[in-house]
């Protein structure tokens, strides 16, 4: 008794929280479409998310629902249950199951096209950027040019500078400084507003320790200069897997045609399959090479 006991207690908590998979082994994710079908991975150090979207899947938690929002050159979004038996013209993006996934950012997973991501609501409703239980977008986007990239930074920079800078100044302890910019915007002294962003970075790092400045990595620039993706949408959303074959699909999905709220006129329902299979039998199918691989 006892150890069946234990042999159910560790499946529990396989199912829960995710054993490592077999030495070698993975699981292939299938997101069967109308319009062909996408053959992803699910990346291991983002656990969560990973287990989270198997578990799901398993369930067939995501048959019959919809890539309910298209937008061509950017993303297809699906994973609302509403969207199961929505009528034709209904606002979706709302549903969930009922529980959010913990932001699992890391930098070597960026937004290129392929890139598999967790939807979630904004940051004024989640500062935490926690991901949506279910929905999901997988990534289009375009190619970019190196001075593309080069002023995104310099946009990205100045729009975290400016959220730390507001956080410092809504605190009790900087209420004074606080007060004389509201001064000085009210003056419209732009010369002293504008001296003061930008000498603020010293006081920024001595209170926000954690704040760096933003910078595209290599792998980054290479991605998003030669196959293209979404590189503003980096370090803001969860990304946890990508996909490996069937990139055209996206291509076509992105393509259809659209009505309010970038929803499709045709539905585009989809089917999801999980597979564990060993990982040389994966890089021989499908050309993806794992970063261990040798």
């Amino acid at each position: 008794m006892k150890t069946h006991l234990t042999a159910t207690l560790l499946a529990s908590l396989c199912l829960y929280t995710g054993c490592a998979q077999k030495s070698g082994n993975d699981m292939v994710v299938t997101i069967h479409t109308p319009h062909g079908k996408m053959v992803a991975i699910l990346f291991d150090d983002t656990p969560k998310h990973k287990q989270n979207f198997i578990k799901l899947a398993r369930e067939k938690f995501y048959d019959s629902l919809l890539f309910h929002r298209v937008i061509e050159g950017f993303m297809i979004q699906g994973g609302d249950p509403n969207s199961r038996h929505a009528k034709p013209g209904e606002s979706l993006g709302n549903g969930g199951p009922g529980y959010t996934i913990d932001a699992e950012f890391t930098p070597a997973h960026f937004h290129e096209r392929g890139a598999l991501a967790a939807a979630r609501l904004g940051d004024n409703v989640n500062p935490t950027k926690a991901s949506s239980g279910s929905q999901f977008y997988i990534v289009q986007g375009r190619k970019y040019a190196p001075q593309e990239l080069t002023e995104l930074e310099q946009a990205i920079n100045y729009q975290r500078k400016n959220n730390a800078l507001r956080e410092i100044l809504f605190t009790n302890e900087y209420a004074a400084l606080r007060e004389t910019v509201i001064k000085k915007q009210q003056e419209g002294d732009a010369n002293w507003l504008n001296s003061f962003f930008e000498q603020s970075d010293t006081l920024i790092t001595k209170v926000k320790k954690d704040f760096r400045k933003f910078t595209f990595s290599d792998a980054q620039k290479q991605a998003y200069t030669t196959v293209g993706g979404a590189p503003h949408l980096d370090g803001e959303y969860t990304v946890f897997g990508k996909v490996i074959s069937g990139l055209e699909v996206i291509d076509k999905i992105a393509a259809v045609v659209k009505g309010p709220g970038d929803r499709p006129v045709v539905d585009v329902p989809m089917t999801i399959t999980v597979e564990e299979m060993p990982k040389s039998k994966i890089e021989k199918l499908f050309g993806y090479k794992y970063p261990d691989s040798k």
